[in-house]
């Protein structure tokens, strides 16, 4: 059975009195413990809980540099990741350097031919154009030969990142920001992404400048947060903090936001604009603006976000759907692949490494998910890069940590990074055939971690009938939801099953109709969305009007009429 989670000790529960018990249990799973801390963690107010942005170690040395530049008109460029965290940031840093008609250009570097980071031959390229302040925005941190490199070309490089610097210590840039990676640091949240940080950066630049602040109204700046909810969202920073702030506001400012892509985006992905939230840029937008890069050109994401022309923002949306559909089958042709070739070899080991040049490693992720939670085992597949490197994902697909695990081959390994569940890894190219062999043997090596896995317990028992509207407006004061602030899991228990069926193309889609009374009359829905594994086992023996243990979210279908209340289903055992 589904555990739950230890409930509040006296003194915490007291501390915390003014709210109900569930909120009062999620707030302190959440690790606020006080009722100051709960009021800013419901109540985040831009007045009140911003941080200074000249708070950040090198803040003020960065933004007067900045300022002066625009000033004088130096030639800037804004050099920017090409994913959901730097395509943002370039169209803010555009938006902020138009705006106050700086002398600028972006330069986003292509995926496959370039790859992660600042590169010399970006930065040669730069210098013979003319540029002599290069502003990083998700990227700059591990890039020391490069910023070297345009230290001796006679330009000066301001780094803003949130990415962990190499052992051998920060690049010689002209400032560092970055809150994430300073041993020195002395602004008070760690946890801003890279748009965030650029973000920063723009505010304390027109702090520093009065020659800038009156170019712009009052409060300007807050149009940017549809940018930097747009990136924390999707770069999967934690959603705590002043990142829980920002976003909150973030996603105000893109429910009316007049940026034509968002607005032609949102349409193209069935998503109402007044009502976006955090699963729609988690689900819907950050899938196609990655596409961009993953199955063509980065800009055109860029392009998307900073167009005036209604015409070129709908031919964007467009093109960037249409990439994302490529994406998906080209992913899904990968995964047919690998199943065909496990197929063919029969016994299942404990560790699946596979690989084809052919495959496009930025898509590898997106496989290796499926595969390891179909199989229930770590699963590392590679391809080959623009740059003839070998390169791939990993999922863990249980209990396994991953970066245990490569970290005990890592001969095996050029690169290799990541957290406890997913990663990614350069192989070295004399390893690539003993791949699989060696993380085997890293496997057996392992010490299986015993302690019981807390992400698996459920915040409260409730039952059908509970899934209210004014029980999940509840459950929603802690939204927006994400990285250390989970939505919500409820176990239902011994619940009856009154439909079964499945949706989608190939029927790979599953939905459940429980009672939600004694009498039969009312039901509710519960959803999920391409299931495999156990839980596609247990659905498999499922028959009308047996009894489930059920753990889920509550979430609205907005599809469906008037918005009802269903279940996202996490996990199924018969009862």
């Amino acid at each position: 059975m589904f555990p739950l989670h230890d409930p509040l000790v006296d003194t915490l529960r007291e501390e915390l009195r003014g709210y109900d018990d569930l909120t009062a249990s999620l707030l302190a799973r959440r690790g606020i413990t006080t009722r100051a801390e709960a009021e800013q963690f419901l109540n985040p107010s831009y007045e009140t809980h911003l941080h200074d942005p000249l708070l950040m170690t090198d803040m003020r040395k960065a933004a007067e540099r900045f300022a002066r530049a625009i000033v004088t008109k130096e030639k800037i460029a804004a050099w920017t990741d090409y994913d959901c965290d730097g395509i943002p940031a370039a169209a803010l840093l555009y938006d902020f350097l138009k705006k106050v008609d700086a002398n600028f250009e972006n330069y986003i570097p292509h995926r496959h031919n370039e790859g992660y980071g600042v590169s010399i031959p970006g930065i040669e390229k730069l210098a013979a154009n003319g540029v002599t302040l290069i502003v990083t925005a998700d990227s700059g941190i591990t890039d020391v030969a490069a910023i070297t490199r345009a230290n001796e070309l006679g330009m000066e490089v301001i780094v803003t990142d949130h990415h962990l610097p190499l052992e051998e210590g920060l690049p010689p840039a002209y400032a560092v920001l970055n809150p994430n990676a300073r041993a020195d640091e002395t602004y008070p949240f760690k946890s801003l992404c890279g748009t965030g940080v650029a973000w920063k950066l723009v505010c304390a630049t027109l702090a520093v400048e009065p020659t800038l602040r009156e170019k712009l109204p009052v409060g300007w700046e807050k149009w940017l947060l549809d940018m930097v909810a747009l990136a924390t969202v999707a770069d999967m920073v934690p959603l705590l903090g002043e990142n829980r702030l920002l976003v909150t506001y973030g996603l105000l400012v893109m429910r009316k936001s007049p940026r034509l892509g968002l607005q032609k985006l949102c349409r193209a992905t069935r998503v109402n604009q007044r009502f976006i939230n955090e699963t729609d840029i988690g689900f819907m937008i950050a899938p196609r603006v990655n596409a961009a890069s993953r199955m063509g050109e980065a800009r055109d994401a860029f392009q998307l976000f900073t167009t005036t022309s209604e015409t070129e923002a709908d031919e964007l949306a467009k093109k960037l759907e249409k990439l994302n559909r490529s994406r998906k089958a080209e992913a899904g042709a990968i995964t047919r692949a690998v199943h065909t070739r496990l197929k063919e070899r029969g016994d299942m080991r404990s560790v699946i490494a596979l690989g084809d040049p052919d495959w496009r490693p930025s898509l590898l992720g997106l496989v290796a998910n499926t595969i390891a939670d179909e199989f229930e085992r770590p699963v590392f597949l590679w391809g080959r890069e623009g740059n003839m490197s070998l390169k791939g994902s990993v999922r863990s697909g249980g209990d396994t940590h991953i970066l245990e695990l490569m970290r005990t081959s890592e001969n095996a390994f050029a690169q290799f990074g990541g957290h406890a569940k997913a990663g990614g890894f350069t192989v070295v190219d004399t390893e690539i055939f003993f791949l699989e062999d060696r993380l085997v043997e890293a496997y057996s090596k392992l010490v299986t971690n015993q302690t019981q896995d807390l992400s698996s317990h459920a915040d409260a028992e409730i039952t059908p009938a509970d899934a209210t509207v004014s029980f999940l407006k509840s459950v929603e004061r802690l939204a927006p939801f994400g990285m250390d602030n989970p939505k919500p899991v409820f176990l239902m228990r011994d619940v009856v099953v009154k439909e079964i069926s499945r949706f989608g193309k190939v029927g790979e889609h599953l939905k459940l109709k429980l009672l939600a009374d004694d009498h039969g009359w009312n039901t509710i829905d519960a959803v999920t969305f391409f299931t495999k594994g156990k839980m596609a086992r247990v659905a498999d023996a499922l028959a009308p009007n047996s009894s489930v243990n059920i753990l889920g979210h509550l979430e609205r279908d907005t599809f469906a009429k008037g918005s009802p209340v269903r279940i996202r289903l996490l996990d199924l055992r018969p009862a």
